[in-house]
């Protein structure tokens, strides 16, 4: 049996919502933050060496890291669905969608969440290259989604499963005014409506509201 320790409010929640998709069976561990913090407990971080979220185990699999996790249940239990195989015409825009979220939209984000904390003041350079990084990286979204349905082409798949996180529950991190970016918002709204998407949240995080406005 899959266990998906889920970690309050992270990106774990990408694992939980994979696992609804696919109707695996799976139990789900759930772990608060720390309330001062707000990091990981003692607890949670003891699973992996590196001490992040997500974390799966399935036997003597121990395995972090959600795109890894999310390649490896649909390889092991998937059985095509929800990805794209290299023989189909966008499997490009697959590949592509699904890395750009942790490769340089979740990057981008977490580096302006950092400058936060720092209390970096507006001038700074480093501001100026993280808001022009992460305009461009919304900018790319935007256009995509006015292409196209879902990420990979007409059909969902994991590259949506991958990219929600930084357009929603991100967002609870580093505040982000999607007034300008009306294809995310719709987008949104479709992903909202999915009977897994409602279920993995409701299962993962009970008391959050997804931010899907």
């Amino acid at each position: 049996m899959i266990t998906v320790h889920h970690l309050g409010v992270s990106q774990s929640e990408r694992v939980v919502w994979l696992c609804e998709e696919l109707e695996i069976p799976y139990t789900l561990r759930r772990y608060d933050r720390d309330p001062s913090t707000r990091l990981a407990p003692a607890e949670y971080k003891a699973l992996h060496p590196m001490g992040i979220a997500p974390v799966i185990t399935d036997g003597e699999v121990v395995l972090a890291e959600s795109g890894a996790i999310l390649e490896y249940l649909m390889a092991r239990y998937g059985g095509g669905r929800v990805s794209v195989g290299p023989e189909q015409r966008n499997f490009p825009d697959y590949l592509f969608w699904f890395h750009f979220a942790n490769g340089t939209l979740m990057p981008s984000e977490m580096g302006s969440m950092i400058a936060n904390f720092l209390k970096l003041k507006e001038g700074n350079p480093i501001i100026a290259m993280l808001n022009s990084r992460s305009e461009r990286a919304f900018a790319l979204v935007e256009k995509r989604l006015t292409d196209a349905t879902y990420f990979a082409g007409n059909n969902f798949s994991a590259a949506d499963i991958m990219m929600l996180f930084p357009l929603t529950t991100m967002r609870a991190f580093v505040q982000k005014d999607l007034t300008a970016f009306p294809h995310i918002k719709a987008y949104l709204k479709r992903i909202g409506a999915r009977p897994a998407y409602q279920r993995a949240m409701q299962k993962g995080d009970p008391g959050m509201a997804p931010k899907l406005d």
